[in-house]
């Protein structure tokens, strides 16, 4: 028996700020998850420990004392999920394979079992008219790698590129597109340098070399997958956020130069310029990672797309960054401020700096609010159905400025586990009772399906014009 709830049309007008904004026909809208927010199943069928396994295993790392072992029992349920991601309309499902759920230590023998379940997810997908689109590290790198080092290691850069390739022979024919890594800022940064997330590193040396390593092995990746002769289009997801300077000051426009650095272009001018910024270098100076000779060149390859996950914006000030509460702007269960204008001020930027990122896909984009489910069954989550509909229509400003963008997916489909904060926060526009499992669609879902009905309602009309 099923343990969700269909998702119906909305009672009232769907998402009225974005459906004013013109989008292309060809636009893919769509949804996103990954492998270990809501697989569960950790240990199941040969599976290897990842690193979060091990990390969520250390006292007080994660907020709720919770852990991935069960999360949305996706690995049981994908079927009945994927039923639910067809009934919103959408083109796309944008998942993450678990590296150590098909290869358990990083490299050597493939576990089979592993391979036929994302076999069956991506027919699965394409049985219901969804393009899969596919990431291969969403952080839950093997434990066994981490063990010699992880990214830290530069013979890891090597074992990546061994599992991208197994991937894309088995997958590759069949899957719409193949990101190599999801936010390796926070892999580097958070994982290594204020060690909140997994490994639990705090070593700002160890993070800037994980950071080139993560650079490293997705070009080499690249070059990889493409010498495969693939029809899927390659590249890679980022976080990004525009940094305002809190004053019109010099040392706050310098403030905020560096931080945009930091974010944004330590990743974004190796892979288009084919160098670090310069400012950035002399910022971490002794700490700069170790670059060999031909680096630069095998980052720099030609990619297909950038992805990009944007969640709010950025004030800073010499003093640092300046306290979202005294923005006076609306702040999302994070702590996050709702600022729509910057996914549109970023997405231009991007356009202005790299004119050779030729394809931009928002691959994130939500917002975790209190979500509870009412007296009568759902879930009223205005809020965020308002955020969907003001940074939905952000994107639609950036088309009309000319930013080259392929398509939006809303993070996240299902609420799931959320890394460090546990499943104290809900970014899903699908509520999960965890203790049920059951699935219900919230207000923001059945918005956000009357929306992509209308835009596929407006191609088939001018496809028939």
């Amino acid at each position: 028996m099923s343990s969700s709830t269909p998702v119906s049309s909305a009672a009232s007008s769907a998402l009225p700020t974005a459906a004013a904004k013109d989008f292309p026909a060809d636009f893919v809208w769509g949804v996103a998850t990954s492998a270990f927010q809501i697989e569960g199943a950790h240990d199941a069928d040969g599976k290897g420990p990842s690193i979060w396994d091990t990390f969520c295993r250390q006292p007080g790392v994660i907020a709720d004392a919770s852990n991935g072992d069960v999360a949305c029992e996706h690995y049981q349920r994908w079927e009945e999920d994927l039923d639910l991601i067809k009934s919103l309309g959408v083109d796309a499902y944008r998942f993450s394979v678990s590296w150590p759920r098909v290869q358990p230590t990083g490299q050597g023998d493939w576990n089979e079992a592993g391979l036929a379940f994302y076999e069956k997810l991506v027919d699965g997908m394409l049985a219901r008219g969804l393009k899969p689109y596919l990431t291969l590290n969403h952080w839950d790198l093997p434990q066994a790698l981490q063990d010699i080092g992880g990214w830290g290691n530069r013979v890891t850069t090597e074992r990546f590129v061994e599992y991208a390739v197994g991937i894309a022979k088995r997958l590759g024919g069949k899957v719409a597109s193949i990101a190599t890594h999801n936010e390796p800022w926070v892999v580097a940064q958070l994982g290594h340098e204020s060690g909140v997330f997994a490994p639990g590193i705090k070593d700002r040396r160890i993070a800037a070399q994980v950071s080139h390593h993560l650079l490293l092995s997705h070009g080499l990746a690249i070059t990889a997958m493409r010498a495969l002769k693939l029809k899927a289009s390659l590249g890679i997801v980022l976080n990004m956020a525009p940094m305002y300077p809190a004053t019109d000051s010099d040392a706050d426009r310098t403030a905020a130069r560096l931080e945009d650095g930091k974010l944004r272009r330590w990743y974004m001018d190796p892979l288009f310029e084919g160098r670090y910024p310069q400012d950035v270098l002399d910022y971490l100076g002794h700490d700069a990672p170790y670059v060999e000779a031909g680096d630069m060149a095998k980052i720099q390859v030609p990619i297909d797309f950038v992805g990009i996950n944007y969640y709010s914006r950025g004030m800073i000030s010499a003093n640092g960054p300046v306290d979202n509460k005294t923005s006076g702007l609306e702040l999302t269960d994070m702590g996050w401020e709702v600022y729509p204008q910057g996914l549109t001020d970023l997405l231009v930027s991007i356009k202005r700096d790299y004119p050779g990122a030729k394809r931009l896909y928002v691959t994130e984009n939500g917002g975790a609010f209190p979500d509870p489910v009412g007296a009568d069954g759902r879930v009223h989550d205005a809020d965020r159905t308002r955020y969907l509909d003001t940074h939905i229509a952000a994107v639609g400003d950036a088309l009309a400025q000319g930013v080259p963008m392929g398509g939006y997916m809303v993070w996240s489909l299902l609420d799931n586990f959320e890394w460090a904060s546990g499943y104290a926060k809900r970014f899903g526009i699908v509520h999960v009772d965890y203790a049920t499992q059951r699935r219900t669609p919230k207000d923001s879902a059945l918005a956000y399906k009357d929306f992509v009905v209308q835009q596929v309602s407006q191609r088939r009309t001018a496809r028939q014009g």
